[in-house]
């Protein structure tokens, strides 16, 4: 099979060779080729042979156990140390985003809850692997019919419960299958514990049953520079050792290439390959416009690739990786150690730093309602620092004081915000704590229809595109089953992104982009034209950005926003931005 000779396909991290804004040719399909559809990630393409992930462990069986309650209940807890332990480490190891997602996983395993149920079982004469697989299921079965954010966590904790029992029997851990050869990954869904440490020497794509476009294993693929194509129903159909093509441009995964594909994808590999080598230039448009191009991270590890991929700055600092696996809030000192470190990666630039976002999908035990019943809509972001104000002014003098000691340029911005008092007051806050520049998340469609009385109080806007769509289409971001309403492509979205966009304007005040939106390259283009000024983005993705701003001008991209917006659905959206732009070309 020639695709375990190609070279690393890694056209996932440089510019495309053909324009987002273009087709690729068509061609005569070979005999029994079929193209699967689902929701790409980035822009890269791969060729290889699929290795399906292995099926979960069979459930234990129901005989009694020859233990007491009590030895069985050592087991059980030297198995659940041992697993949070390692997910600790591989979110260590993995760093930005993924550490987070990995620390809340670790305390999954550990909560006291599951702990209960599991000491009732054995109390029934259960083995430890029952009654991890009962107690497990349980409480999965629950987060599944709650549904949103809590639904989402049950695919978390099936594979933490997959990870206790492995521990407990003797087995390997659940995981990525190795053919012994680079291979195309195809997976029901992966959890965070697999995305986070996929070796990119091996895996040349990843293909996923489920997921949507801001699911985990999206966002962690798209940090990653990894091609990936999520939420491919028919993907269940594909077998070990067959050769596919993953088009993320296309969002489509082709079995059964003629070599004339094949020969084609190679050639586009090659392409990307050489226009990586390409010097590194400020993102702009063809015409001159300067659109900066900065860098979505989650630790200060994150920097040096940032700085190596060309970002001019930070858009998006997320500060949760010091909290999420803290039992208390951390101290002044340890923040603005944190702080100082990235601050000090970018002397001069600007660095946006997000205050610390709890809630929803990321709950701290010393700061969020455990007892909410529906989490995304209450005590998140800005409103959970509102409630524990010794929280928020801890954060603001560690950035105060790690700002005096650099000469980055800090921003400082809350999340959550939904009205203009709390822009007003987070604003003075800062002002306060001798923050020269704060501004405010836009996450939620209220934010954006008072963009003028946000940012006639505070200092600028940054749109969060991820939360943005989801509260804007009642669709959650994290949950499969509406995968295909959360889509920042829908002109409902748009429009309100068009309405901070030109409230911007008005008011004199820069507003940015640091959602997953940014780094589609075509989408970019159309926020420009919408009247967003900087775009932030994961590393991996600047280059396909960087090259697709280039090839048009200001006012091919505001004729591409304005064919958008007139668009009936996301689709549609997609194909007059396209049709917009090369029209403008002609």
């Amino acid at each position: 099979m020639t695709s375990s000779l190609l070279p690393h396909a890694s056209s996932q991290e440089v510019a495309p060779a053909v324009s987002a804004a273009s087709a690729a040719p068509a061609e005569q399909p070979a005999p029994g080729a079929r193209t699967l559809t689902g929701t790409g990630v980035g822009q890269g393409v791969a060729l290889g042979p699929v290795a399906r992930m292995a099926a979960p462990l069979q459930a234990p069986g129901e005989e009694p156990s020859a233990l007491t309650p009590e030895q069985e209940h050592a087991r059980v807890q030297e198995s659940v140390v041992a697993v949070a332990q390692d997910l600790a480490a591989r979110g260590e190891a993995a760093g930005g985003t993924a550490q987070g997602v990995l620390q809340a996983q670790a305390m999954m395993a550990q909560d006291p809850a599951l702990d209960k149920a599991v000491r009732a079982r054995l109390g029934d004469g259960a083995t430890a692997e029952r009654a991890v697989h009962e107690s497990f299921e349980q409480f999965r079965r629950r987060l599944e019919q709650a549904g949103g954010y809590l639904g989402e966590r049950a695919a978390d904790l099936a594979d933490v419960a997959q990870r206790v029992i492995a521990h407990l029997s003797g087995l390997p851990a659940p995981g990525v299958p190795d053919p012994g050869h680079p291979f195309v990954l195809v997976a029901q869904d992966l959890a965070p514990a697999d995305t986070a440490l996929l070796d990119l020497e091996k895996v040349l794509a990843v293909v996923t049953i489920e997921g949507g476009p801001t699911s985990h294993t999206a966002i962690l693929a798209r940090e990653k520079g990894l091609t990936a194509v999520v939420g491919v129903a028919g993907a269940a159909e594909l077998t070990d050792g067959e050769t596919v093509v993953v088009d993320a441009a296309a969002s489509a995964v082709e079995t059964s290439p003629s070599p004339e594909r094949e020969e084609e994808v190679r050639a586009r590999i090659a392409e990307r390959a050489a226009a990586a080598s390409a010097p590194v230039t400020p993102g702009a448009l063809a015409d001159g416009t300067p659109v900066p191009l900065l860098a979505n991270l989650g630790s200060p590890e994150g920097a040096a690739e940032a700085v190596e991929r060309g970002a001019e700055g930070v858009g998006l600092f997320r500060t949760e990786f010091l909290f999420l696996s803290a039992e208390t809030a951390p101290d002044v000192a340890a923040q603005r150690h944190a702080y100082q470190q990235m601050l000090e990666a970018f002397p001069g630039q600007k660095v946006v730093i997000r205050l610390l976002d709890a809630g929803a999908d990321k709950p701290l035990p010393f700061l969020t309602d455990a007892d909410e019943e529906n989490p995304a809509l209450g005590r998140r972001g800005l409103r959970a620092l509102n409630a524990q104000p010794e929280i928020l002014r801890g954060q603001l003098t560690a950035l105060a004081e790690a700002a005096a000691a650099t000469e980055a340029d800090l921003w400082v911005m809350a999340p959550m915000v939904s009205t203009a008092e709390e822009a007003e007051a987070f604003t003075a806050l800062a002002a306060e704590h001798g923050l020269r520049t704060a501004g405010v998340m836009v996450e939620v469609p209220s934010s954006a229809l008072i963009a003028d009385q946000l940012l006639a109080r505070t200092g600028f806007a940054s749109i969060g595109t991820n939360d943005l769509t989801q509260y804007t289409m009642a669709a959650d971001r994290l949950l499969g089953s509406v995968a295909e309403l959360q889509d920042p492509w829908h002109p409902a979205v748009l429009r309100l992104i068009g309405e901070v966009g030109a409230a911007g304007a008005r008011q004199d005040r820069p507003v940015g982009v640091c959602g997953e939106a940014a780094a589609d390259p075509l989408l970019a283009v159309v926020l420009v034209g919408l009247g967003v000024q900087t775009l932030s983005m994961a590393p991996a993705a600047m280059a396909d950005v960087r090259a697709e701003l280039a090839r048009h001008t200001a006012e091919a991209a505001r004729a591409a926003a304005q064919a958008a917006l007139a668009a009936a659905g996301a689709q549609d959206a997609r194909e007059a931005a396209r049709a917009a732009l090369a029209d403008v070309s002609r």
